[in-house]
């Protein structure tokens, strides 16, 4: 199936952005889901100056079938990784840093405890600079939960991914539509007033009320910040698209999630989680600030 004209991405305005991108990631030793994850975004981004972190090593202990992260046993926690990390965000001069990690089934708090430390140590060498966690699910662990909302992020995210349904198809048996809702539903209980965020991708062979349910449920679960996207194959080893949406279906899915009540809604085929994230944070800060 061919690729649709509105699926093309280009390099960001500034060349020299990419490749200062890269040389900080280099020097400092770390990775990225932007590589790790083949996202289609990546020149923009590392041209625009910006990328987001995978911390905790590029080895997943789980393998979704939409995802082109490597799966296996993943080495221990790097100790250094949040001292590197927290340096990297300084030499890019970064006002907004998303990290995600892999999943790490294999330690007793899922990684829980890095993750926050990562967290604290960007808060700690850039304190005007905000942070955004995109999380696993922790195997749903209130207290690992707990650590990574106490080291103080600006924006919680936890991806729901796909429909009900097509869920055990898309996503490691270690997952599941259920357990991502009571994430989100948790953090939200932990500390009311932080944002939350989650995304869906689209075109893996989903219905419209499929879709409509799914986001009803993200509503029902306090999320604040939807993300609409297209999937995109990224290895021969993934699932194949099942269809490419036309813009003008997420354009009217962005109005029909705005009427459900979310606070931010980014929906258009190349929107990943942590696209335009720094963006519909200041514009949310903006609103709050207006009323």
């Amino acid at each position: 199936m061919a690729k649709p004209a509105w699926l093309r991405v280009e390099i960001g305005p500034d060349r020299a952005g990419y490749e200062r991108v890269c040389a900080v990631l280099r020097e400092e030793g770390l990775h990225t889901v932007c590589e790790s994850a083949h996202c289609p975004n990546l020149p923009t981004c590392f041209g625009a100056g910006t990328a987001t972190f995978m911390i905790l090593g590029d080895i997943c202990t789980r393998a979704c079938r939409f995802c082109a992260v490597n799966h296996g046993n993943p080495r221990p926690p790097d100790p250094t990784e949040p001292k590197r990390l927290a340096q990297a965000v300084k030499k890019l001069g970064l006002r907004y840093a998303v990290l995600t990690s892999v999943d790490r089934d294999d330690l007793p708090d899922g990684g829980a405890s890095h993750f926050a430390a990562c967290i604290r140590a960007i808060k700690e060498a850039a304190p005007e600079t905000k942070v955004e966690a995109l999380i696993p699910d922790f195997s749903g662990e209130k207290e690992a939960l707990k650590a990574v909302v106490k080291a103080g992020p600006d924006v919680v995210g936890h991806n729901l991914e796909t429909v009900r349904r097509l869920s055990p198809l898309v996503r490691d048996r270690r997952a599941g539509y259920d357990l991502s809702l009571a994430v989100l539903r948790t953090l939200k209980a932990l500390k009311p007033e932080l944002l939350t965020k989650s995304s869906l991708l689209l075109g893996l062979g989903e219905e419209e009320a499929e879709v409509e349910e799914a986001l009803w449920d993200l509503r029902q679960a306090g999320v604040d910040i939807v993300v609409l996207g297209q999937y995109l194959r990224p290895t021969p080893r993934q699932l194949p698209v099942g269809r490419y949406v036309p813009p003008s279906e997420f354009s009217a899915w962005a109005e029909r999630a705005r009427k459900m009540g979310f606070r931010a809604v980014v929906a258009e085929p190349l929107a990943r989680t942590s696209f335009r994230a720094a963006e519909v944070y200041r514009e949310l800060l903006c609103a709050s600030s207006s009323t």
